[in-house]
């Protein structure tokens, strides 16, 4: 078999798996009471929960969590890392960076532990429509096993994550969250037509929903293809020595450096309360939980503050332009105008930060606007930003590892050929 059909069937055949896990609900739950619960919760915090989990929260499955509990380590990590570097050291070499990953396992078990615990607690005070209750089970018992379940059912998400990273095509975690999104695309489209049969929705604003949605997909693709092209100029010893062989003639450098990271993480941030918030009775807990309802303005305004940090943040991670201008001044290359070493650290630097801010207002903006524009014209309909930038996003990343596999098998095959 083809090496990168072989690896898009094991990335399909993990992601089914994770599809299939969602239908796995949590030992002695009243899955109907969960249902008719959820079905007055789609615009709130659990609403949002339930998205990015592909509808796992509303089944009360096992990896209701998701890999929401992952994600919150990973920030915890790199912002410990960029403040302690000893921390930050481990990254650098095999050894230690398998230890820091460890870390970051241990801190998803925990933090996945104490999140199941919050929804077990809150279940337990759950009624239906006709007084029943929501556990069918002894109530210590019942928290007892949904916090492991959910805990394992998160652990299981994150090596499944791994297995797709290291085996199939494109980064694991990503795809999870992506997946879990694309699955509740068909029962969005009916409900939508259902708001449109039952005069809720006009045609009018069905039409103008579409065209958002289309502008942003369209601005979303555009941008993340954009880069700044910087020219480099070698010396003709240089190019003498490497004629036979392909030299980059220039640094590309993305307007929006971080990619999917930033949404992502903002948004695991900011579910982390809700999600232990989700079943409390307390009246003061319950105002903080209803001010940062997702439907709401403050819960957006965090959102636009948090994407723009996460987007400067993991920027400055991911784009190193000390260790480029060296390795540029190794193999005798010149940015035209500006003197090696660090002059050019500097000039990188200065470029990327001009950037990063309009990649960062480009994240920011595109995450709240679509919201924005529907709740200033009234129509009762979520469309969420964050969720078309992740899906968009991680698409166009996923088609861009394939065509590196791509490209990595044709040389393969010249190499073997003896061209």
């Amino acid at each position: 078999m083809n090496p990168i059909a072989r690896k898009i069937l094991i990335t399909l055949g993990f992601l089914l798996i994770y599809r299939v896990l969602a239908y796995v609900p949590v030992p002695g739950v009243n899955i109907d009471v969960i249902k008719d619960f959820f079905s007055g919760h789609q615009n709130d915090a659990l609403g949002l929960l339930n998205m990015f989990s592909g509808n796992a929260v509303s089944r009360m499955s096992i990896i209701a969590l998701g890999v929401m509990p992952y994600i919150t380590a990973s920030i915890i990590m790199e912002l410990l890392a960029a403040t302690f570097p000893k921390l930050a050291e481990l990254k650098k070499d095999s050894q230690g960076f398998q230890k820091y990953m460890q870390i970051v396992k241990y801190s998803t078990v925990a933090i996945s532990f104490i999140q199941a615990i919050g929804i077990a607690i809150g279940l337990t005070s759950l009624t239906g429509k006709a007084g029943e209750s929501a556990v069918m089970i002894e109530t210590s018992t019942f928290v007892i096993l949904t916090a492991f379940s959910m805990m394992g059912g998160t652990m299981l998400l994150v090596w499944i994550g791994e297995q797709i990273t290291e085996r199939g095509v494109g980064n694991g975690i990503s795809l999870i969250i992506f997946a879990g999104i694309v699955s509740r695309i068909p029962s969005a489209i009916v409900g939508t037509l259902n708001l449109v049969d039952v005069g809720e929705l006009s045609i009018i604003g069905l039409i103008f929903i579409l065209l958002i949605i289309v502008a942003t997909i369209s601005f979303i693709i555009f941008i993340e293809l954009a880069e700044r092209r910087i020219p480099i100029s070698y010396q003709k010893k240089v190019l003498m020595q490497n004629r036979f062989k392909r030299v980059m003639n220039y640094i590309p450098i993305k307007v929006n450096l971080s990619g999917v990271i930033p949404p992502i993480f903002a948004s695991a941030i900011l579910m982390f309360p809700l999600t232990i918030l989700s079943g409390v009775s307390n009246p003061i807990l319950v105002q903080i939980r209803d001010l940062l309802n997702p439907n709401g303005y403050l819960y957006h305004i965090l959102l636009f503050v948090f994407v723009i940090f996460f987007a400067y943040f993991y920027a400055s991670i991911v784009f190193n332009a000390k260790d480029i201008s060296e390795n540029l001044k190794k193999q005798g290359g010149f940015i035209p105008g500006i003197r090696p070493g660090e002059q050019t650290s500097k000039f990188l630097n200065e470029v990327a930060s001009r950037l990063t801010f309009w990649g960062a207002f480009y994240l920011g903006a595109i995450t709240v606007m679509p919201w924005l524009l529907v709740k200033l014209i009234g129509i009762n309909f979520y469309f969420g930003g964050t969720a078309v930038l992740i899906v968009v996003q991680v698409a166009i990343d996923t088609m861009r590892k394939i065509q590196a596999e791509i490209q990595m098998q044709k040389y393969d095959t010249l190499s073997v050929t003896g061209l």
